[in-house]
C-alpha cells in the first residue's frame, strides 16, 4: 500500500484532485470510507486525496462516515490535512467567492459520532481546534483571509433566517455542515488538519428572496473551483513540516491509534 504524509479532503464540488493517480481501497475498523483514496504526487510529495461525499456526492453530510474517512488517511502515514469546504457566510464584510482559512469551530451537529474513544479517561485538547502552522501557510497567500469561526450545523437542510441571525448574532462568520466531527477526529489522531472554506452563499439571515438553494451553492463551488485548486497547489509546495508540531504530541503517550 503507498504511504502519504499530506491528504487533502474535498468537499462539495471537489471529487478529485489528480489527472493520474493510483485508487487505494482502505479497509478500517469502522466501515468503509466515502471511496476509494487517491494518490498522486505533487512537487516530490505523496498526497492523498479522499472526496469527503464520496464519488458523485453519494453521501449527505449527516451519512459521511467520518472516522472510516480519517482512520483511513491515518493508516495511509497522513500527518496532515487540509480540508477545503463550502460553507454559507453569515456576515456581509466576506463576500461570496472568498476564500477563509477558519481559527474557531461551534459544533451545532447532534447526530453524529465525534470520538474513537470508547472508555477510559482521554480527552482531546481542542481550545484551538485547527492547526496554526497550516494556516499561517495558507495566510500567506493573498487571496486567503485568516481567521473567523465557522458553526457546524447537521443538516442536510439549510438555516431558517432566525438560526441563521442567531449563529451572526453570537459572532460567527462562517456556517458549515461537515466540519465536525472531522475536525476533532483529526485531533485525537494527532493530525494537524486546517480547513479552506469557500463562501459560496449569503446564509438564509442575509439572504434575499427565498434564500439558499442546493443548486447555486455548486454553481458557485464550479465557478470558483479553478481559485480553490492554485491555492491548494501552493498551499502544499509551502507546506511546513510536522515533525514537532503540538498537533501531534499530545498523542505520544498512547497506543490507540493506527
Amino acid at each position: 500500500m503507498i504511504n502519504a504524509e499530506v491528504a487533502i479532503i474535498g468537499g462539495s464540488g471537489l471529487y478529485d484532485f489528480f489527472a493520474d493517480a493510483s485508487r487505494t481501497v482502505v479497509d478500517t475498523p469502522y466501515g468503509a470510507p466515502s471511496g476509494p483514496i487517491s494518490i498522486g504526487s505533487l512537487d516530490d510529495r505523496s498526497v492523498a486525496f479522499l472526496p469527503r461525499h464520496g464519488d458523485g456526492h453519494a453521501y449527505p453530510p449527516h451519512a459521511i462516515n467520518y472516522r472510516a474517512n480519517l482512520w483511513a488517511l491515518a493508516s495511509l502515514g497522513v500527518k496532515q490535512i487540509l480540508a477545503p469546504c463550502a460553507v454559507g457566510g453569515l456576515t456581509a464584510k466576506l463576500e461570496t467567492g472568498a476564500l477563509v482559512a477558519p481559527d474557531q469551530v461551534v459544533d451545532r451537529t447532534t447526530s453524529r459520532v465525534s470520538t474513537f474513544v470508547t472508555s477510559g479517561a482521554l480527552h482531546a485538547p481542542f481550545a484551538d481546534p485547527y492547526c496554526a502552522r497550516l494556516r499561517g501557510a495558507l495566510a500567506r497567500q493573498s487571496n486567503v483571509v485568516r481567521g473567523g469561526t465557522m458553526v457546524v450545523i447537521e443538516g442536510p437542510r439549510f438555516s431558517s433566517r432566525a438560526e441563521s441571525r442567531a449563529y451572526a448574532a453570537a459572532g460567527w462568520e462562517l456556517i458549515n455542515m461537515t466540519g465536525c466531527p472531522e475536525a476533532a477526529l483529526a485531533r485525537e489522531l494527532g493530525i494537524c488538519y486546517q480547513p479552506l472554506a469557500l463562501i459560496t452563499d449569503l446564509d438564509a439571515g442575509l439572504a434575499e428572496g427565498d434564500g439558499v438553494h442546493t443548486e447555486d451553492v455548486l454553481a458557485l463551488f464550479a465557478a470558483n473551483l479553478p481559485a480553490l485548486r492554485r491555492a491548494l497547489v501552493t498551499w502544499l509546495g509551502d507546506l511546513p513540516d510536522a515533525t514537532d508540531c503540538d498537533c501531534r504530541t499530545w498523542t505520544e503517550p498512547l497506543e490507540f491509534w493506527p
